[in-house]
Protein backbone atom coordinates (compact mmCIF):
# COMPACT_ATOMS: atom_id res chain seq x y z
CA UNK A 1 0.00 0.00 0.00
CA UNK A 2 1.41 3.47 -0.84
CA UNK A 3 0.77 6.61 0.90
CA UNK A 4 1.06 9.89 0.13
CA UNK A 5 4.63 10.97 -1.25
CA UNK A 6 7.34 12.47 0.97
CA UNK A 7 7.52 16.19 0.92
CA UNK A 8 10.87 17.50 -0.86
CA UNK A 9 13.30 18.52 1.68
CA UNK A 10 14.56 22.21 2.23
CA UNK A 11 17.94 22.59 3.26
CA UNK A 12 18.78 25.76 4.45
CA UNK A 13 22.66 26.59 4.81
CA UNK A 14 23.79 29.14 7.13
CA UNK A 15 26.64 31.35 6.21
CA UNK A 16 29.07 31.98 8.47
CA UNK A 17 29.12 35.48 9.89
CA UNK A 18 31.35 37.33 7.82
CA UNK A 19 34.71 38.22 9.07
CA UNK A 20 37.15 41.63 8.73
CA UNK A 21 40.52 42.11 7.41
CA UNK A 22 41.29 42.28 10.58
CA UNK A 23 40.08 38.88 11.45
CA UNK A 24 36.87 40.14 13.44
CA UNK A 25 33.44 40.26 12.87
CA UNK A 26 32.67 42.90 10.11
CA UNK A 27 31.06 45.78 11.34
CA UNK A 28 28.77 47.95 9.45
CA UNK A 29 30.29 50.99 7.22
CA UNK A 30 27.64 53.32 6.33
CA UNK A 31 23.71 53.46 6.93
CA UNK A 32 23.71 57.22 6.02
CA UNK A 33 24.30 57.10 2.90
CA UNK A 34 23.15 53.35 2.83
CA UNK A 35 26.14 51.56 1.17
CA UNK A 36 27.26 47.95 0.76
CA UNK A 37 26.72 45.92 -2.52
CA UNK A 38 23.26 44.48 -0.75
CA UNK A 39 22.68 47.86 0.17
CA UNK A 40 22.75 46.66 4.50
CA UNK A 41 25.69 49.10 5.31
CA UNK A 42 28.01 46.44 5.19
CA UNK A 43 30.72 45.99 2.71
CA UNK A 44 29.75 42.41 2.56
CA UNK A 45 30.25 40.15 -0.68
CA UNK A 46 28.85 37.29 -2.01
CA UNK A 47 28.90 35.07 -5.66
CA UNK A 48 26.62 38.23 -6.79
CA UNK A 49 29.27 40.93 -6.27
CA UNK A 50 31.55 40.71 -9.06
CA UNK A 51 33.17 44.34 -8.11
CA UNK A 52 34.12 42.86 -4.58
CA UNK A 53 32.61 46.01 -2.55
CA UNK A 54 34.76 44.85 0.35
CA UNK A 55 36.78 48.02 1.19
CA UNK A 56 35.30 50.56 3.91
CA UNK A 57 36.69 54.05 3.10
CA UNK A 58 36.43 57.56 3.98
CA UNK A 59 35.61 59.81 0.93
CA UNK A 60 38.01 62.36 0.08
CA UNK A 61 37.67 65.31 -2.78
CA UNK A 62 40.85 63.26 -4.06
CA UNK A 63 39.51 60.34 -3.95
CA UNK A 64 36.43 61.47 -5.64
CA UNK A 65 37.98 63.54 -8.63
CA UNK A 66 40.07 60.63 -9.33
CA UNK A 67 37.40 58.16 -9.77
CA UNK A 68 35.71 60.32 -12.01
CA UNK A 69 38.94 60.29 -14.24
CA UNK A 70 38.58 56.51 -14.13
CA UNK A 71 34.96 56.64 -15.68
CA UNK A 72 33.13 55.67 -11.85
CA UNK A 73 31.49 59.32 -11.06
CA UNK A 74 30.28 59.13 -7.39
CA UNK A 75 29.84 62.47 -6.84
CA UNK A 76 27.18 63.57 -8.78
CA UNK A 77 23.62 62.36 -7.86
CA UNK A 78 21.53 60.28 -10.36
CA UNK A 79 17.90 60.50 -8.56
CA UNK A 80 17.27 58.02 -11.16
CA UNK A 81 18.97 55.06 -9.48
CA UNK A 82 17.92 56.89 -6.42
CA UNK A 83 21.22 58.12 -5.51
CA UNK A 84 22.21 61.68 -3.98
CA UNK A 85 25.88 61.38 -4.91
CA UNK A 86 29.17 61.32 -2.50
CA UNK A 87 31.07 64.13 -0.76
CA UNK A 88 33.92 63.94 1.11
CA UNK A 89 33.81 62.30 4.85
CA UNK A 90 31.18 60.12 3.14
CA UNK A 91 31.98 56.27 4.12
CA UNK A 92 31.66 54.50 1.60
CA UNK A 93 31.93 50.58 0.20
CA UNK A 94 34.31 50.53 -2.40
CA UNK A 95 35.12 47.83 -5.03
CA UNK A 96 38.85 46.10 -3.53
CA UNK A 97 40.60 46.67 -7.16
CA UNK A 98 39.42 50.18 -7.05
CA UNK A 99 40.76 50.83 -4.10
CA UNK A 100 44.29 49.14 -5.14
CA UNK A 101 44.26 51.24 -8.22
CA UNK A 102 43.98 54.68 -6.15
CA UNK A 103 46.37 53.57 -3.52
CA UNK A 104 49.13 52.33 -6.53
CA UNK A 105 48.37 56.05 -8.09
CA UNK A 106 48.37 58.21 -4.45
CA UNK A 107 44.81 58.84 -4.11
CA UNK A 108 43.37 56.05 -1.94
CA UNK A 109 41.25 57.15 0.69
CA UNK A 110 41.72 55.66 4.45
CA UNK A 111 40.07 52.36 4.89
CA UNK A 112 38.06 51.73 8.20
CA UNK A 113 39.75 48.13 8.65
CA UNK A 114 36.83 46.86 10.90
CA UNK A 115 34.46 47.32 7.85
CA UNK A 116 36.58 45.96 5.45
CA UNK A 117 35.60 42.56 4.56
CA UNK A 118 38.52 40.28 4.30
CA UNK A 119 37.81 39.19 0.87
CA UNK A 120 39.44 42.56 0.01
CA UNK A 121 42.81 40.58 0.68
CA UNK A 122 42.48 38.99 -2.83
CA UNK A 123 43.05 42.54 -4.36
CA UNK A 124 44.51 44.45 -1.91
CA UNK A 125 47.64 43.75 0.62
CA UNK A 126 46.84 44.18 4.12
CA UNK A 127 49.99 46.02 4.71
CA UNK A 128 48.97 48.63 2.46
CA UNK A 129 45.59 48.51 4.02
CA UNK A 130 47.11 49.14 7.34
CA UNK A 131 49.01 51.99 6.24
CA UNK A 132 46.00 53.38 4.85
CA UNK A 133 44.11 52.83 8.19
CA UNK A 134 41.36 55.42 9.23
CA UNK A 135 41.67 57.06 13.11
CA UNK A 136 39.11 55.83 15.01
CA UNK A 137 36.06 58.11 15.36
CA UNK A 138 36.34 60.88 18.01
CA UNK A 139 34.48 59.87 21.20
CA UNK A 140 31.92 62.50 21.92
CA UNK A 141 31.27 64.09 25.08
CA UNK A 142 27.72 62.06 25.63
CA UNK A 143 30.16 58.75 24.61
CA UNK A 144 32.61 59.49 27.84
CA UNK A 145 29.75 60.42 30.14
CA UNK A 146 28.98 56.57 29.55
Amino acid sequence: MSGPPNPPVIVIRRRAPSRNVLGGPLESCSREPLTGFYRNGCCDTGVEDLGSHTVCVVLTAEFLAFSKTRGNDLSTPRPEFRFAGLKPGDRWCLCASRWREAYEAGAAPKVVLAATHREALLQAPLEALLSMAAPPPEETDEDEAR
